[in-house]
C-alpha cells in the first residue's frame, strides 16, 4: 500500500553524518553481529515472538489508536482497528498456525538417471532484512512484513515514516518489551536516513511507497545486489458494467474510496461508468456519502488527510480540473465550510476529466474520484491496458463470462469482483504488484517464502551408479545418448 509524495525516501549526494544516520548504522551492525554469532531464529523463538506480537497488539490497542489519531489529527478508531490492529493479530495467528508446515523441507522427485538419490527444498532465513514502511498504515505496513520476516527466522530493521512519529514511538515501546534488540530494531529519520537505509548491505529489502521512490530504492539496493520486494501503487481502476445495480456499486465504491480518506494504495483511483449511467452514479455516490457521513468536520468516523501538504496537493487536483472546465461535484451534506473541515476533504467527484489532466495521470491517494464514461466494456479493457499495470482492479458485474473475460484480458497485482479493498485482508492469498505497481509479494505463506532462501538439496545414496559417468566414456557415450533419448 503505497504512500503518496512526501520528502523522498532516497536522495543522492547527501552527506550522511548526523546522529540519526549513526544510530541507523549502529542498529544494523548490532543485528548483523547477532546473525553472525547466533544465526537465524529457532522455531521456538519464532513462535514465541509471533505470539507476543499478537498479544501485545491487543493489550496496547488504546495506546496505538491514540498515537495514530494524534499523527493524523483524526484517524477513525474503527478503521485503525480493522486495517491495522486486526490485520497484524490475524497475520501473526495465521503464521503460528501454519509455521511448522511452512518450515518442513519439501521432498522433490529426482530424475530416474540419478536414482536412488533424493531431493528436497529447505527454507532458510536470509539474514538481516529491512522494511521501509509508509505513513498511511504505519502499523500494518511495518508489522505485517515483520510477521513474515520473523516467521522465516530473520533479524529485522524497520524504517517507519517520519510523518507518524507518535505511532513509531508506540511501536518502539511495544516491540522493545517483547522482542530482543538483536532481533528487531526500529530506526527513525528523514530522507537522508531513508537513502542510507536503502543502501545498507541487507539480505532483503521490502519497501512500501510510491512508484517514483520505489525506483530510487531499487537503484540504491542494487549497489549491494540486495533483493527487493516493492509494494507500490498507481491508479487502480474500477469498472461498473451497466447491468450492475448503480446504487449498490456506488455504495461499495464510496466506502472503499473514503476508507482512511482514500489514503490507501489499493483504493479505487477512478471509476468507469457507462455514459448512460453517469448521472445516476453521481447521484448514488452523493447519497452513499451522505448516508455514511452526514457531517464531516466533527465526525470521528471520517479520517483526516495526513498533512497540510497532502491536503493542498489534493485541493490542487480539484482546482486544476475546475480550471479546465471539468464538472466537479463536492459531496458536502452539511454544507460545512473550510474552517470546519480542517484537514478533512469530503468526497469530490470529477466527471469526465481530460485524459491528460492531473487526476487521470497522477495517483490520487485521497477522496477525489474521477468518473470516466464509456460506451463498451472493451473500451475499458483497452483503457486499462494502455496504462501502467495497477496494484488492483475492481469490476462490478454478475455475468460470469464477462467477469472471466475482464480478469483474463487485464493484468493487475490483485483484483476484486463486486467488492473493493477486501482482498488485501486474506492471508491465504499473496499480496503484491506487477510492473509499475511493484514486484514480489507477501502475506501468509507468500511472505514466509519472500523472506526465506529456498535451498535445493540433493543427497546421493551409498549405493549408486555415479561411477558410470566417469571418463573415459568410450562405448558408454552411445548408451547415454539412447538412454537420454538423443
Amino acid at each position: 500500500m503505497s504512500s503518496q509524495p512526501e520528502s523522498p525516501v532516497v536522495e543522492e549526494g547527501v552527506a550522511h553524518d548526523d546522529a540519526s544516520l549513526q544510530a541507523m548504522q549502529a542498529a544494523f551492525d548490532k543485528l548483523k553481529a547477532a546473525w553472525v554469532s547466533k544465526g537465524g531464529l529457532s522455531y521456538k523463538e519464532r513462535m514465541g515472538y509471533l505470539k507476543a506480537l499478537g498479544a501485545s497488539m491487543k493489550a496496547r490497542r488504546d495506546e496505538l489508536i491514540a498515537a495514530l489519531n494524534q499523527d493524523f489529527g483524526n484517524r477513525c478508531s474503527t478503521e485503525t482497528t480493522l486495517a491495522e490492529l486486526s490485520r497484524v493479530v490475524e497475520s501473526a495467528a495465521f503464521a503460528r498456525a501454519n509455521l511448522l508446515d511452512w518450515m518442513e523441507p519439501q521432498e522433490r522427485e529426482v530424475g530416474w538417471q540419478l536414482r536412488p538419490a533424493t531431493g528436497q527444498v529447505r527454507y532458510q532465513p536470509l539474514g538481516v532484512v529491512g522494511i521501509i514502511a509508509p505513513w498511511n498504515y504505519p502499523i500494518q505496513l511495518s508489522i505485517d512484513p515483520l510477521v513474515a520476516a520473523i516467521a522465516a527466522g530473520n533479524r529485522v530493521i524497520i524504517k517507519p515514516s517520519e510523518l507518524t512519529p507518535n505511532t513509531t514511538a508506540a511501536l518502539r515501546s511495544l516491540l522493545s518489551g517483547i522482542i530482543p534488540e538483536d532481533v528487531v530494531q526500529i530506526v527513525e529519520g528523514d530522507s537522508r536516513v531513508g537513502s542510507a537505509f536503502a543502501s545498507l548491505p541487507l539480505d532483503h529489502l521490502l519497501f512500501t511507497g510510491s512508484t517514483k521512490v520505489g525506483k530510487l530504492v531499487m537503484k540504491a539496493a542494487a549497489e549491494n545486489l540486495t533483493p527487493v520486494t516493492l509494494e507500490l501503487g498507481g491508479k487502480s481502476p474500477t469498472i461498473v458494467h451497466p447491468s450492475f445495480n448503480t446504487a449498490q456499486a456506488a455504495e461499495r465504491i464510496v466506502w472503499a474510496k473514503c476508507f482512511n480518506s482514500g489514503q490507501t494504495c489499493i483504493a479505487p483511483d477512478y471509476v468507469m461508468v457507462h455514459k448512460s449511467e453517469v448521472d445516476s452514479f453521481v447521484s448514488a455516490a452523493q447519497a452513499a456519502f451522505a448516508k455514511f457521513y452526514p457531517r464531516v468536520g466533527d465526525n470521528t468516523d471520517y479520517t483526516a488527510i495526513i498533512s497540510e501538504q497532502h491536503h493542498r496537493r489534493l485541493c490542487g487536483l480539484i482546482s486544476e480540473s475546475e480550471q479546465r472546465g471539468t464538472k466537479v461535484v463536492r459531496c458536502n451534506p452539511a454544507n460545512e465550510d473550510d474552517a470546519a473541515l480542517g484537514k478533512k476533504l469530503p468526497l469530490t467527484l470529477v466527471v469526465d476529466p481530460p485524459k491528460d489532466s492531473a487526476v487521470m495521470t497522477e495517483e490520487i491517494f485521497g477522496t477525489v474520484l474521477p468518473i470516466v464514461p464509456f460506451d463498451e466494456i472493451d473500451e475499458c479493457i483497452r483503457f486499462v491496458n494502455d496504462r501502467p499495470r495497477p496494484l488492483a482492479l475492481y469490476y462490478f458485474d454478475h455475468k460470469g463470462k464477462r467477469v472471466e473475460d475482464m480478469l483474463e484480458r487485464t493484468v493487475s497485482g490483485g483484483a476484486g469482483v463486486n467488492e473493493a479493498l477486501i482482498h488485501v485482508t486474506q492471508e491465504t492469498m499473496p499480496f503484491g504488484g506487477v510492473g509499475a505497481s511493484g514486484m514480489g509479494s507477501y502475506h501468509g505463506y507468500a511472505g514466509f517464502r519472500t523472506f526465506s532462501h529456498e535451498k535445493s538439496v540433493m543427497q546421493q545414496s551409498r549405493m549408486n551408479g555415479m561411477n558410470m559417468l566417469n571418463p573415459p566414456y568410450g562405448s558408454f557415450s552411445k548408451l547415454f545418448s539412447k538412454l537420454l533419448g538423443l
